[in-house]
């Protein structure tokens, strides 16, 4: 590459422009197929990875633009409690449901991941890098760091995570039968984080405000379930 080039995704412009139009271009797409599987999340990190990729480009270069924008996110998830407050009414009436409902989506998603995890001989540092995948992910890597695990697999495992929830959180409820908001709310956000609450938002304002609660319960459960299971 060229040394203005070089000079050129060296700028934090570069990251944070090849972000907003590789999700733009996911957003299209998703538009224009209507499909689960077209979802933009996942077509912007393939779009910024095959750019990376094909011009040779430092991760480096990209992350001065593009951990810009994850400054953004703790404000983003501020902006959640609105959702919440429009909803206080309910968030009330169910405070006990959601407040089960939470503990119990977070004792099987760790139970279930240090089972199976073991079940397949992971090594230990991997099953106490995997077992808080469901909470959002800053709460996660201070978990990880609390256990001894490695955060990069942590990060990537909550990722993971979240976009399966993001991708599913329309069909699991359709396929078992739940046809409560509140319910399904409580469900994403209890296994999928803010990710998932992304698409309960888009799914109705109650799913998505109980979605948010939730994403603070888990945390909070996740963080005393951890305590014992280790």
């Amino acid at each position: 590459m060229s040394s203005s080039g070089d000079s050129a995704v060296a700028d934090p412009l570069f990251g944070i422009t090849l972000s907003i139009i590789a999700f733009a271009i996911g957003t299209w797409v998703r538009n224009k197929t209507r499909s689960a599987l077209a979802n933009p999340l996942i077509i912007a990190m393939a779009l910024v990875i095959l750019v990376l990729v094909i011009f040779d480009i430092p991760l480096e270069s990209y992350e001065a633009g593009g951990s810009f924008i994850s400054f953004f996110l703790p404000p983003v998830t501020a902006v959640l409690a609105l959702s919440v407050y429009r909803q206080r009414k309910i968030l009330r009436a169910y405070l006990i449901p959601i407040g089960a409902g939470t503990l119990a989506g977070s004792i099987v998603a760790v139970v279930s991941t240090i089972f199976f995890s073991r079940l397949f001989g992971l090594e230990e540092i991997v099953v106490r890098s995997l077992a808080s995948k469901s909470v959002t992910a800053a709460v996660a890597v201070a978990l990880t760091d609390r256990l001894g695990g490695v955060p990069a697999l942590t990060v990537a495992s909550t990722v993971i995570t979240g976009m399966a929830g993001n991708i599913l959180a329309p069909y699991l409820g359709k396929i078992f039968g739940v046809t409560d908001k509140v319910a399904n709310g409580v469900g994403i956000g209890t296994s999928s984080h803010a990710l998932g609450t992304s698409k309960a938002l888009e799914l109705g304002e109650i799913e998505g405000s109980m979605s948010s609660i939730s994403i603070s319960f888990s945390a909070l459960w996740t963080t005393l379930i951890l305590a014992f299971a280790f």
